[in-house]
C-alpha cells in the first residue's frame, strides 16, 4: 500500500518516482537547449540580424533586440556569433557568397546581352525606402572599430568591379578595365545618392550616363579593329 509518507516498504517507490520526475526534467531542459543552439537557431539570428542591420543600421541595431525578434535568449546569440562584429561579418558574408545585392545579381541574368546585363545593374522599382547598397553601409558604420568588415566589404567591391569588368569585355570594349572601373563609380555614387536622398532616381540617371559610357567603349573597340 502506498502513503504520501515514505517507509521503508515504499521508499524504492518514491525513490522511482522522483528519478523519474528527476530525468524527465533533465530530459526537457536538454531538449531546449538543443532546439535553442540548433543550426535552425543560427540561421534565424542572421536572417533577423540582416533585415535589422539593412533596414535600420548597424549602431541602431543592439544585441537584446535581435534575440527578441529572433526568439532566441542572448545567451544563444553568443553561442553562435560570441560578438556582435562577428555577426556583421557574417550578414555581409552571407549577401557576398550569394552574389551581392539584387542589382549586383542583374549581371548574372540568362538571356540578356552583355550590353543589356551592365545596364540592368542600375534597374530599380521605387520604393518607401531606399537603403542602397549594404557593403556601402556598413563601411560608413564600422568606420575604423570593425576592420574585420572592411576586409569583407572591400573583397565584395573589387569582386564586383573584376565581374563588370569580364562583362565589358564580353559586350566588346575597347578597354574593360577602364570601362568595369567607370561603372562601378557610376553604380556606387547612384546608390549612395539615392540612400541619401530616398530615392531611386538616382540610378535612372546612372544608367543613362552608362549606356554612354558602354556605347563609346564599343565604338572606340570597332574603329580600332
Amino acid at each position: 500500500m502506498l502513503t504520501s509518507r515514505v517507509t521503508p516498504g515504499n521508499r524504492s517507490v518514491f525513490q522511482n518516482q522522483l528519478n523519474n520526475r528527476k530525468f524527465s526534467s533533465e530530459k526537457l531542459i536538454g531538449i531546449v537547449m538543443c532546439m535553442d543552439s540548433s543550426p535552425n537557431a543560427r540561421e534565424k539570428i542572421l536572417s533577423t540580424a540582416g533585415s535589422l542591420f539593412y533596414r535600420e543600421g548597424i549602431h541602431t541595431t543592439g544585441v537584446e533586440r535581435i534575440a527578441q525578434e529572433a526568439g532566441v535568449s542572448k545567451r544563444t546569440m553568443y553561442q553562435h556569433f560570441p560578438s556582435k562584429t562577428q555577426l556583421v561579418e557574417q550578414y555581409l558574408r552571407g549577401i557576398h557568397d550569394t552574389g551581392g545585392m539584387p542589382n549586383e545579381k542583374a549581371l548574372d541574368t540568362g538571356g540578356l546581352s552583355p550590353r543589356n546585363r551592365l545596364l540592368a545593374i542600375f534597374d530599380g522599382t521605387p520604393t518607401d525606402r531606399f537603403r542602397g547598397c549594404p557593403f556601402h553601409n556598413a563601411a560608413v558604420e564600422a568606420a575604423d572599430d570593425m576592420p574585420g568588415v572592411h576586409d569583407v566589404v572591400h573583397e565584395h567591391k573589387l569582386q564586383f568591379i573584376a565581374r563588370l569588368t569580364e562583362v565589358a569585355g564580353e559586350a566588346g570594349a575597347k578597354d574593360p578595365y577602364q570601362l568595369g572601373h567607370q561603372l562601378a563609380v557610376l553604380f556606387e555614387g547612384a546608390t549612395s545618392l539615392g540612400t541619401s536622398l530616398n530615392d531611386t532616381a538616382p540610378l535612372l540617371h546612372a544608367r543613362s550616363a552608362a549606356e554612354v559610357l558602354i556605347d563609346a567603349a564599343v565604338r572606340q573597340h570597332a574603329l580600332s579593329r
